[in-house]
């Protein structure tokens, strides 16, 4: 068994892993307990069910993105920009992940939250929660955009839904498809929806 020190954190590890290479309904305490290299009786000392095990683990996954989202959405960057450099970011986490697992992913909320909605309300709304903070990067670039003449945008927030939703589905699509290059669509597509010119074109 890992340190009792460091097990709470492996038992987070495992559950985010198992859950979103596999899924949340046939994800097992003993599987994640297995995972994790912790006995189970080191479960129930810090989560009382593989749902507060859940809510913990994405929780903590979203404080370590979150920073990456600060980065990418820094106010000194050119707004429309910052949508390019998260198209691209996208593109390469989930690369990396493809290159150590063997699949595309996708969105690991997204996955999650469309499986356990109608079961698990606490999960759901936490998962709702971090998606909300996600989509408010896009209304912050959306809306400096708008500001500055670059796009034509007065409700930021209603614009931001909409290209929130494209970005999930092309995650989701990228998902189901195994195929890394749907996601190659979200710069144009991104730059299309908003009705601007790319700042920083793909080279040819």
């Amino acid at each position: 068994m890992g340190r009792v020190s460091d097990a709470k954190e492996r038992l987070m590890e495992a559950v985010r892993e198992l859950i979103w290479t596999g899924s949340y309904g046939r994800t097992t305490i003993d599987q994640i307990c297995e995972k994790a290299g912790v006995k189970k009786g080191s479960f129930y000392y810090f989560f009382d069910s593989k749902a507060d095990l859940a809510v913990a683990a994405i929780e903590e996954d979203w404080q370590c993105r979150r920073s990456e989202l600060d980065s990418l959405f820094s106010a000194t960057i050119a707004p429309l920009e910052r949508l390019r450099n998260y198209c691209e970011y996208a593109y390469r986490f989930q690369a990396e992940i493809k290159s150590k697992c063997g699949c595309v992913l996708g969105c690991p909320l997204f996955t999650l939250g469309s499986e356990v909605s109608t079961q698990e309300d606490r999960l759901r709304k936490k998962i709702q929660e971090i998606l909300d903070y996600k989509r408010r990067y896009l209304e912050s670039a959306i809306r400096e955009a708008h500001g500055a003449g670059l796009i034509h945008a007065p409700d930021a927030a209603a614009k931001a839904r909409m290209l929130f939703v494209y970005y999930e589905g092309l995650l989701t699509q990228a998902r189901i498809q195994n195929d890394l290059g749907v996601l190659r669509e979200a710069i144009r597509g991104t730059f299309e929806l908003l009705g601007a010119k790319d700042p920083v074109p793909a080279p040819a």
